[in-house]
């Protein structure tokens, strides 16, 4: 359960929620901790997750959204995204956490939800 969320569900960092679908998952995790859905959901979009937001199903990000398929002993995550970044000595880009910037040696500094 991602930091921001552990709140409405008690704290709890791990949970076990039945659903053949991330979305049907969501749905049911909602039914047990009401408010998560609006937290997680993109509001315009159903099918989509907030932005900002990654879901990771056994071990591999997905593209799907909510219409991701569950195994009944799948394992999710719901993580913030990868976004930003700043490119290295060689020009490669270097991944930050929703943004970031480079130390004065060059190495990035990740930070989440913005700003270094």
């Amino acid at each position: 359960m991602p930091m921001m969320l552990r709140a409405r569900a008690g704290g709890e960092a791990r949970l076990e929620v039945p659903g053949a679908t991330l979305r049907a998952l969501v749905r049911n995790l909602d039914a047990r901790y009401p408010g998560v859905r609006e937290s997680l959901v993109h509001p315009d979009d159903p099918d989509r997750l907030m932005p900002g937001l990654a879901a990771v199903v056994d071990g591999e990000p997905t593209n799907m959204g909510l219409l991701t398929p569950l195994a009944p002993d799948s394992e999710v995550h719901f993580l913030p995204a990868i976004a930003g970044g700043a490119p290295d000595s060689e020009g490669a880009l270097l991944p930050a956490i929703a943004g970031g910037a480079p130390d004065s040696d060059g190495a990035l500094l990740p930070a989440i939800a913005g700003g270094a």
